[in-house]
């Protein structure tokens, strides 16, 4: 078994929106800091490494499904974190093309794994990035105020534009309460990559720290990639003077986390002075949920742009409501959110317009 070298970090996806911010707050002239990333050409507009990743930060042009890019990383080095970041993401694409799902974000991770073990490599922990799209529809309490989980909203109920659960009321997510549902496909692989690195570290006595991620937005995102969210496309549309179309009927709650504020909490499972043994499950989020219209109509304002328009479409496998308690992450990562969703908008609104030469 290779001792884990101290302090030195491998990020898979290391060069994407996440990974960078990390890079920027976490990588130090005096720690080895590698980035594995594709650049793939639908998120990165140049094959060139990105000027957002940390000078500190080695950059390995490879895909994670591929073992002679883990051999090339791998060989004669033994991290002490890896940072699993690096993923296919976007619940409506997933339902299209399963197999890239699932060949990029189950058997990448098994790559990973075997990876380790070929090299005879144990890493003191890994930190993965998943996804609040584990919790599917979530917990809702019914009328008499019994907590119970609800599946996956049907093709005929989003037809007849029933959006939500009669005489039912959301609750926010919750590792330790919340149990894992997943609507989608992309969901589905997120859970399997919790499942396969749970058991893995488990078996071979590495601590696991898993961050279920809600709606992270923020400067640096890529604004080719039209399945970086919805923030992007509003933004872009709002821009160009067009109205932005909202789905169902608009009421629809998320929790839109900042880049920085993501970055931190990553930054603090990373860091020597977090401790937790074993396997530790943190939701990362605001805690405060916004409605997508209420978010659209702060866009369209902030640009000059037209009202928004509720459409009625949807799209399946799209939850209701998904929002997270933080009470956990604040009390053990010695991180809270300090972006709200407001500022960040205004933040990402004016990052935009720098970043295209526009005017308000």
């Amino acid at each position: 078994m290779t001792e884990a070298t101290p302090g030195d970090v491998l990020v898979t996806g290391g060069a994407g929106f996440i990974g960078c911010a990390l890079s920027r707050l976490a990588a130090t002239p005096n720690r080895r800091w590698v980035a594995i990333d594709t650049l793939n050409p639908r998120i990165h507009e140049s094959q060139e490494r990105p000027a957002a990743l940390s000078e500190s930060a080695e950059l390995v042009v490879g895909d994670i499904v591929d073992s002679e890019t883990w051999d090339r990383v791998l060989d004669g080095w033994s991290p002490d974190v890896v940072v699993h970041l690096a993923a296919e993401t976007d619940t409506g694409l997933s339902l299209d093309h399963p197999l890239r799902f699932s060949t990029v974000n189950v058997d990448g991770t098994a790559q990973l794994m075997e990876a380790l073990r070929r090299h005879d490599v144990t890493p003191r922990r890994i930190v993965v990035a998943s996804s609040r799209a584990v919790y599917g529809e979530g917990t809702w309490t019914d009328e008499a105020g019994a907590a119970r989980t609800r599946s996956q909203r049907s093709h005929a109920q989003l037809e007849s534009g029933q959006w939500d659960f009669p005489g039912a009321r959301p609750l926010a997510a919750r590792a330790d309460v919340t149990p894992a549902s997943t609507s989608n496909v992309y969901a589905a692989t997120k859970l399997a990559q919790e499942g396969l690195l749970s058991a893995w570290c488990s078996s071979h006595g590495v601590d696991l720290s898993v961050l279920r991620l809600q709606n992270v937005y923020g400067p640096g995102q890529s604004l080719i990639n039209p399945y970086t969210g919805i923030l992007a496309l509003f933004v872009r549309l709002a821009a160009a003077g067009e109205a932005i179309p909202v789905y169902e009927d608009g009421a629809m709650l998320r929790d839109f986390v900042h880049i920085d504020d993501v970055a931190r909490a990553f930054a603090a499972v990373i860091s020597p002075d977090y401790t937790a043994r074993g396997a530790t499950t943190y939701d990362i989020g605001t805690g405060v949920p916004a409605s997508v219209l209420e978010v659209a109509q702060a866009i369209a304002s902030a640009l000059g742009a037209p009202s928004p328009v509720i459409t009625g479409d949807y799209r399946e496998g799209d939850v209701r409501h998904a929002w997270c308690d933080i009470d956990d992450a604040v009390a053990h990562l010695d991180w809270s959110p300090r972006v709200d969703w407001r500022s960040g908008i205004t933040d990402y609104v004016n990052w935009y317009l720098e970043r295209n030469g526009a005017g308000r």
